[in-house]
């Protein structure tokens, strides 16, 4: 098997899932036939295997990796590369089952130049506008969890910095996911005793063999589950510092809130700790690795769900609703609305740490 990604580099390279419908890749007439190219079948035998062995939910994977081992053998890649054959295989894939992070990109692909050319996405940190909005409410935003050391410690810096809040607003209307470092950096100020949240379930197989994604993370513990699975249970231990556990904490949603934000949301929302405010999340649930392939493409591989444990159901396709349902973009007017400021200094402080990146729902897959 090829290569898997850095969580770094999994987490900025994937950073715009989810995927919340099929684009109308497959509507369009074959390609002409073109002699086989072993790059394309090479990339959707490597992906076939990965999907096939290690999906979360083992007939689906077997449905993806047969349509894949069919479509190459028939020659349906063989014209493709590049872009143009990453899209074609995640509409494939997608039209066997819909799923909020099976995708494949390339990495090689560069902006064209030029008047007319695509913009360059916003580059905006990892987290940013951690600040007292006004007085006793700090307020921070997570565009993206990348699980690196600095944005843990600057997401334990923040809670520092703003020990006796009375309002916490975490904004996650932008974030696409990531992993666990920073929020496990920022929830023992939140918590005043040794707490379970939400369940996070691998499958056996892949945790046997190299101990999957979610090997070595310090805030999760083996509990009994399916026996086709690895279950564990993500913990909060308090930190020392008492100055935010009895904090009134919101956390601002939308639709393009995703998979790791969404295990933020659901945490808050079911343990009782935050009152979400917002739009439905994402719906894109189940955490994994990135595969390199052939080509410069690389591809998310889903090898686990996260659910909660009350229910035993998770988000894919549904999504985390929130408790105070509003337009994404009037979520923190409403938050500062409700704490007793003024609507138009509510709107006036809501201009200010308004977003970069933007807040709408990612409408196709490709």
């Amino acid at each position: 098997m090829t290569a898997r990604l850095a969580p770094a580099l999994l987490a900025a390279l994937f950073a715009s899932l989810p995927l919340h419908a099929m684009a109308d890749a497959l509507a369009a007439p074959p390609a002409p036939a073109t002699p086989a190219q072993p790059v394309a079948r090479a990339v959707a035998a490597e992906l076939a295997d990965a999907l096939g062995s290690d999906f979360v939910y083992p007939d689906v994977g077997a449905h993806y990796a047969a349509m894949l081992r069919a479509n190459a053998a028939a020659g349906a890649y063989d014209a493709l590369a590049g872009t143009a054959l990453a899209e074609r295989l995640t509409a494939d894939l997608q039209a066997v089952q819909a799923d909020g992070h099976v995708r494949v990109r390339s990495v090689a692909e560069t902006p064209a130049a030029g008047p007319s050319a695509t913009p360059a996405p916003v580059k905006v940190p990892n987290l940013e506008a951690g600040r007292w909005i006004a007085p006793g409410l700090a307020f921070v935003r997570f565009n993206l969890m990348a699980s690196e050391d600095a944005d843990a410690a600057n997401a334990r810096a923040f809670a520092l910095g703003h020990l006796g809040a009375n309002v916490l607003i975490v904004d996650l209307r932008t974030n696409n996911g990531g992993g666990l470092a920073e929020m496990d950096a920022l929830f023992p100020f939140l918590f005043d005793k040794p707490t379970p949240l939400v369940r996070m379930a691998t499958r056996k197989s892949v945790h046997d063999r190299d101990g999957g994604p979610l090997h070595g993370i310090a805030s999760l513990r083996t509990v009994p589950g399916d026996p086709a699975f690895v279950t564990q249970e993500h913990w909060i231990t308090p930190d020392p510092e008492t100055g935010l556990r009895k904090t009134k904490v919101y956390v601002l949603t939308s639709g393009r809130t995703a998979s790791a934000a969404e295990h933020f949301s659901l945490a808050m929302k079911i343990s009782g700790r935050a009152t979400l405010v917002g739009e439905t999340t994402a719906g894109a649930n189940h955490f994994g690795y990135g595969l390199e392939l052939p080509g410069q493409l690389v591809a998310f591989v889903p090898v686990g769900r996260t659910y909660d444990p009350a229910t035993g159901k998770d988000w894919e396709g549904n999504g985390v609703a929130p408790d105070i349902a509003v337009p994404a973009m009037d979520a923190l007017v409403t938050v500062l609305e409700r704490e007793g400021i003024a609507p138009a200094q509510a709107q006036k402080l809501s201009d200010e740490v308004a977003p970069a990146k933007s807040m709408e729902r990612r409408k196709t897959a490709v």
